[in-house]
């Protein structure tokens, strides 16, 4: 899935390498021919692509346009030339452009890290969209699928792609899944992709985007800035949608307080939405505004105390942020006014027995242990997995006429492997620490001064909240001539905004007006 699944909890599996010690040896051992190898074990077949084209038509603001939908495996090599992988993707290309050479080109992807594009493939732009309930579980089959009227094609060709280990996308020859599973190694074979599908398709002088999803904004940060250094491809924009780029940020290390700062106003937002407040405001903008000022101020004040805050001190900040918080004050003393996200999403609405949503708090469920301290599940992702799955299965076999004989991945199946976190960007100074794509966004955005970076933002959103991607974007250093090509946008949803229909056409709306005046520079 997404930063949103399966990024913790694994473990790092060491090889063990057995040397051999050179013996001498007699003429006749000198001599001795090795034994041939029998008819049965000839070298296997070197791996081949594979592709289906096929031909539809979509109608988007009663324009019906013509679209082809390329499903295909890339061959991915080494700098020795020999074969690494077969990467996945979905290509849809407008089919009545004349010189499609200039025209807008969008790459899309998710997170996890270890996840599909299936989520923004079934979710999103594309011209086939899933039907699932609003802040709701979503019945078992049969399950719907719908034309997309909110489909980006009229705007940009679209090409999702699922990494290494994700979708239909493998490893072959000497090379393994798990050797793609890395910041950087992820970022370089996405990189290589994204040169030999340009150059097949005579797409250089294409406007062209990133659009990334949750994880996926973080390997866009570190992607813009490879392509630009390593290869000299430049972007003309980025879209991050629920964005994080330092992993600290959402990171509830002991010592470290800037989490419970960042997730303040978002827990705010939760406990305001599912109207636990003792005194709800009717407007929420204004009361989010008073939840990031407090966070900013009060809250961030008594943190840094740290054991020197005073229990009149404590009292005081518990009861104010019980206020917007909706917890007991009683409860957030005892928590020492530091609660993370698993005690939040288990505690807000305990009385209820009901675990709140963590990629979209809008969403509840039943409460697995009703004394337990930490939420044992997110209930929007248990919600619409099955939908999403189901339907993407069918439709690229029956609708795309790929993957008949095959097993589409939605995650990578890691089996003790580990992502690696090392990361040698735009920065390399200082000891390890946090994930942190920061310096390549920056970097990227100095060399190319004119490249546009817009910010989808949910509200809902507990997994990468939007007063920590804010603070993020206010912290990246850059002259003012610079720092106005940032754009942040903000829906009454969660992490993946585009299920809420109304923030899906609004989503639409302000990405489609994004990638047109970013092409137009």
């Amino acid at each position: 899935m997404k930063l949103e699944r399966k990024t913790s909890g694994l473990v790092l599996a060491m090889a063990v390498c057995a040397f051999l010690f050179p013996m001498r040896l007699g003429a006749q051992e000198k001599e001795a021919k090795p034994a041939e190898k029998p008819a049965d074990q000839a070298a296997p077949a070197p791996p081949k692509e594979e592709s289906a084209v096929t031909d539809h038509t979509i109608k988007i603001n009663g324009q019906t346009i013509p679209y082809k939908a390329t499903a295909q495996t890339i061959l991915l090599k080494n700098d020795k030339g020999e074969p690494e992988a077969l990467l996945y993707s979905t290509a849809y290309t407008r089919s009545d452009v004349k010189d499609p050479s200039t025209r807008p080109l969008a790459f899309l992807y998710n997170g996890g890290p270890g996840s599909s594009s299936i989520w923004l493939h079934m979710g999103s732009f594309s011209p086939k969209r899933v039907v699932t309930v609003n802040a709701g579980v979503t019945p078992p089959a049969p399950y719907k699928l719908d034309d997309n009227a909110d489909c980006l094609l009229d705007k940009a060709d679209l090409v999702f792609v699922d990494p290494i280990g994700t979708g239909f996308s493998h490893a072959v020859g000497k090379s393994q899944d798990k050797d793609f599973w890395g910041v950087d190694s992820d970022v370089k074979s996405l990189a290589q992709f994204i040169n030999i599908y340009v150059t097949r398709n005579n797409r250089w002088n294409s406007p062209k985007f990133l659009i990334g999803e949750s994880y996926g904004t973080f390997r866009s940060a570190a992607l813009s800035f490879y392509l630009l250094d390593h290869d000299n491809l430049y972007l003309n924009g980025i879209v991050l949608v629920s964005s994080v780029l330092d992993l600290g940020t959402i990171s509830f290390y002991p010592g470290q307080d800037g989490t419970y700062i960042s997730y303040l106003p978002s827990y705010a937002a939760t406990a305001w939405y599912h109207k636990v407040l003792q005194d709800r405001p009717e407007n929420l903008t204004g009361f989010l505004e008073e939840a990031r000022k407090f966070a900013g101020t009060e809250y961030a004040a008594a943190l840094a105390k740290g054991d020197d805050l005073s229990p009149a001190e404590k009292a005081d900040i518990a009861k104010k942020a019980a206020r917007f918080t909706g917890l007991d004050a009683d409860y957030l003393v005892k928590a020492n006014l530091r609660v993370n996200l698993a005690q939040f999403m288990q505690e807000l609405q305990r009385s209820r027995g009901l675990t709140t949503g963590r990629l979209d708090a809008r969403f509840s469920g039943p409460t697995f242990d009703p004394i337990g301290e930490y939420a044992q599940y997110d209930p929007q992702e248990a919600a619409i997995s099955g939908a999403f799955v189901a339907v993407f299965n069918g439709y690229v076999r029956e609708d795309l006429k790929f993957g008949q004989d095959k097993t589409y991945q939605v995650g990578a199946n890691f089996e003790g492997a580990q992502w690696d976190w090392k990361h040698r960007g735009a920065d390399d100074f200082g000891f390890p620490g946090s994930p942190n794509v920061v310096n390549d966004l920056r970097a990227a955005m100095l060399v190319n001064p004119r490249m546009q970076i817009e910010v989808e933002n949910g509200i809902f959103d507990l997994a990468t909240p939007f007063y920590a991607t804010e603070q993020t974007m206010n912290h990246l250093g850059l002259p003012d001539n610079i720092r106005k090509n940032i754009h942040l946008q903000y829906y009454d949803a969660g992490h993946m905004m585009y299920l809420h229909e109304e923030d899906l056409a609004k989503l639409k709306a302000n990405v489609a007006a994004f990638i047109e005046s970013a092409s137009k520079q």
